[in-house]
């Protein structure tokens, strides 16, 4: 059951993705040179709506969260390569394959990336696991809990930063 809820979550995503047009190549570079902020706005909304939906099944208890221990060399590391790879190829992961869903045979470019990238990974990954994603471990965390407040008022104060955000773009026209 569990892969037919992704399934019809991730046609409803690339539904989403082509609607909002954040599969254009031109979205995507804008967003790189900071005179788009159409993708960040989705962005945005998809995590405000994803922390309100995930943190009210949890505490309805009909979820559990498992959360990943941070590591700060591995974000560092990760990051770098993910910047680097969208900004040569104009698409991230997700945004290549919705191209290439489209027809644009350039995404074809970025899920190759990514499949080699996660071979070259794979291959590394007794290196990564001693050296880069030791670096920096703290552990698995979260900012409710870093700063020791409820979720909901975290929440809550985010929501709020990025509606002014969100209201900020719309007035540069951004």
């Amino acid at each position: 059951m569990s892969l037919l809820y992704g399934i019809v979550t991730g046609i409803i995503f690339g539904f989403l993705l082509q609607k909002a047009h954040v599969l254009r190549y031109d979205k995507q570079i804008g967003a790189l040179r900071l005179i788009d902020m159409t993708i960040v706005k989705f962005m945005l909304s998809a995590i405000i709506v994803a922390s309100i939906g995930i943190y009210t099944l949890k505490d309805l208890g009909l979820i559990q969260l498992s959360i990943k221990a941070t590591s700060l060399g591995a974000q560092l590391v990760g990051g770098t390569l993910f910047g680097i790879g969208w900004g040569l190829l104009g698409y991230c992961p997700g945004t290549a394959a919705g191209a290439l869903g489209e027809g644009r045979i350039d995404g074809l470019w970025g899920i190759l990336g990514m499949l080699c990238g996660g071979a070259l990974y794979a291959a590394v990954y007794p290196f990564t696991k001693t050296y880069i994603i030791s670096m920096g471990s703290y552990g698995k965390i979260s900012l409710p809990e870093i700063i020791g407040i409820n979720h909901w008022v975290v929440i809550l104060i985010l929501t709020a930063l990025y509606i002014l955000l969100f209201y900020f773009f719309e007035r540069k026209n951004l």
